[in-house]
């Protein structure tokens, strides 16, 4: 699925250390649209099925022409939609510890920028606040790319990174 688009790119050349995490979060979510839009123009990211493989680390998308992306996978953390809350990677009960670490970079960012939203274990907020959290953690740990998947009421948000091509058999 696609992060939403925001059309806003008026703190795209501010340096990091001097923006707002409001500005912060801003960019990150440009910065992940338009990966998006480049791997769903490539390889069809946009038409992917997926599957992640926690043992492997890693997040495999087939498309319907048969076209078969594999990358390294992060999980971010969890919406779940019946209840509006997200929890996060770092201390999810369903995310092997390997796949928890740019989660575990955006607690040791909030940590240090005093930043709740990233430290606070479990949070009421809209799905697009989710999309903000992953668009962040693709942007501070330099990902190739984030995605959101379906498990059952859950939408898993992930990173992954560099994206290996071939056909599917």
């Amino acid at each position: 699925m696609r992060p939403p688009a925001k059309n806003d790119d008026s703190h795209s050349r501010q340096p990091v250390q001097r923006m707002t995490f409001a500005q912060l979060t801003k960019r990150a979510v440009a910065e992940l649209q338009a990966k998006t839009t480049a791997h769903a123009g490539t390889w069809r990211l946009d038409e992917a099925d997926w599957s992640v493989d926690q043992d492997e680390g890693t997040i495999v998308f087939t498309t319907p022409k048969r076209i078969r992306a594999t990358a390294p996978v992060q999980i971010i953390g969890t919406y779940n939609s019946e209840d509006g809350t997200w929890l996060w990677g770092w201390d999810h009960p369903s995310v092997a510890a390997p796949l928890a670490e740019h989660a575990k970079r955006l607690l040791a960012f909030g940590e240090k920028h005093g930043i709740r939203l990233l430290t606070t274990r479990k949070l009421d907020c809209p799905e697009q606040q989710c999309w903000e959290f992953t668009a962040l953690a693709c942007m501070l740990c330099q990902a190739q790319g984030g995605y959101r998947g379906p498990a059952g009421s859950a939408l898993v948000f992930m990173t992954f990174g560099e994206v290996r091509l071939s056909k599917s058999p």
